[in-house]
């Protein structure tokens, strides 16, 4: 009877497939597991973790060690409610290190009866891009603006079509070779294969955004606790990433100097009271910490919040002007990230970058996990999503893939398919 009921547990881990977010934050790792579907294909969030992260500094591995705990935390914690023993996971990149170019490049393809293949696209993708991204970069994704075929313009996808002369207008990002290493490392260490990485700004805009909003022209504002990322998207393509080196630990540590207090105390001011908008009015509010209860007055933390905040969206304002978009975005700007939580963060958006402001949760995945909804969780959801077309990309391909821990084959094949499709933004669609 046992023997049985083991079988059967084996042979369903075995036909069982899973998706793995592991959002690797300054201050926080989160980790979302999804289970999906074997007919549709579509995820359901079955596990999340949550692990306080050190060893990192405004958005890179700072030591090895703090990290890898911090992953293996949160991984144990998805794992345990998930039932999945995980080995490999999409993982997110961040810092001000991570660059957007604009490149282009042509090839010649053939005879006038040649039509478009897969090869050439990743042919001419290289000759965009070699020369042109320092040896010391790494290529996250390139992102095809339009293509040329002998002579017809702004075509969005050649592939299938005939021609000789094929050229590319693209985005090509990047990050540094060292940092994408270190933070390899530090989840190798922690036994996790990161075998695809994705900037932070970028899975977060996966989760939130709309076709109608890609199409429109919409910028998503990743607010975490030492970075702000910035990712501008129109016409259904990616235009621009920034990263701004500030963020919500900033916040803290001014209020912590202002107030004069510990930063656990100011941490819990800025969560429970900030506001980031004035309130027009002065109170006294409290704040527990142990056996000790500190006051302080509302118009001192006001002050301290808008000041750091201020700093804060005119840096993101620059970011805006970089991209041509400051102001003329008709779907405004989407806000995510821990730092999204605050008071009145759209209002303050609206006001400082003249433009329409929501704040972004992550919906429609399904699962018993309402906590997947708050903004923090946008780009773990977003990860586990670029996971999961991953899964799809390399079904196609080599049939169904396991979820059974161990499974080098598996890993070395979801590799390949994270690459032969890693236009993940060219898929981008709701």
């Amino acid at each position: 009877m046992f023997y049985t009921v083991a079988v059967i547990i084996m042979l369903m881990q075995e036909n069982s497939r899973y998706a793995v977010g592991l959002d690797i934050g300054t201050s926080t790792v989160r980790c979302v597991v999804g289970h999906i579907d074997g007919e549709s294909g579509t995820p359901t969030v079955v596990g999340i973790g949550t692990a306080a992260n050190t060893g990192m500094r405004k958005g890179v591995v700072a030591n090895l060690q703090g990290p890898a705990a911090a992953i293996d935390n949160a991984l144990g914690e998805a794992e345990r409610m998930s039932g999945y023993q995980v080995d490999y996971a999409t993982v997110s990149i961040n810092g001000s290190h991570i660059l957007s170019v604009k490149t282009d490049g042509m090839i010649a393809v053939g005879a006038m009866d040649h039509e478009i293949s897969h090869d050439d696209l990743l042919r001419i993708e290289d000759v965009a891009t070699v020369g042109k991204i320092p040896a010391n970069r790494e290529i996250l994704e390139v992102v095809p603006h339009s293509y040329r075929l002998d002579g017809q313009d702004n075509i969005k996808d050649p592939l299938g079509m005939t021609g000789t002369r094929l050229e590319i207008r693209a985005n090509v990002v990047s990050a540094l070779a060292p940092h994408l290493h270190n933070l390899q490392k530090s989840a190798e260490m922690a036994k996790v294969d990161a075998h695809t990485i994705v900037p932070s700004v970028l899975s977060g805009a996966k989760a939130v955004l709309k076709e109608q909003q890609l199409e429109n022209g919409v910028a998503v504002i990743d607010l975490g606790a030492s970075t702000t990322g910035v990712a501008v998207f129109e016409e259904g393509d990616l235009q621009y990433v920034g990263i701004v080196p500030l963020g919500g630990a900033n916040i803290t540590n001014d209020l912590a100097i202002g107030l004069k207090t510990d930063p656990e105390v100011a941490e819990s001011v800025k969560v429970k009271h900030a506001v980031a908008t004035g309130r027009g009015s002065s109170e006294g509010i409290s704040v527990k910490d142990g056996d000790d209860i500190h006051s302080f007055n509302t118009t001192d933390i006001d002050e301290i919040v808008e000041a750091r905040l201020e700093e804060i969206f005119e840096a993101v304002e620059a970011e805006l002007k970089k991209a041509g978009r400051a102001g003329q975005l008709p779907s405004g700007v989407v806000l995510i990230g821990g730092g999204a939580n605050m008071k009145k963060i759209t209002d303050f958006a609206k006001e400082k970058l003249g433009l329409a402001a929501r704040v972004g949760k992550a919906s429609g995945l399904g699962g018993a996990v309402d906590s997947i909804e708050q903004p923090e969780y946008a780009t773990a959801c977003g990860l586990m999503l670029v996971d999961a077309d991953a899964h799809a990309s390399n079904r196609g391909k080599n049939g169904t893939h396991s979820g059974s821990r161990g499974s080098k084959e598996a890993v070395k094949s979801l590799k390949n398919a994270s690459k032969s499709a890693r236009k993940f933004l060219g898929r981008f669609k709701a």
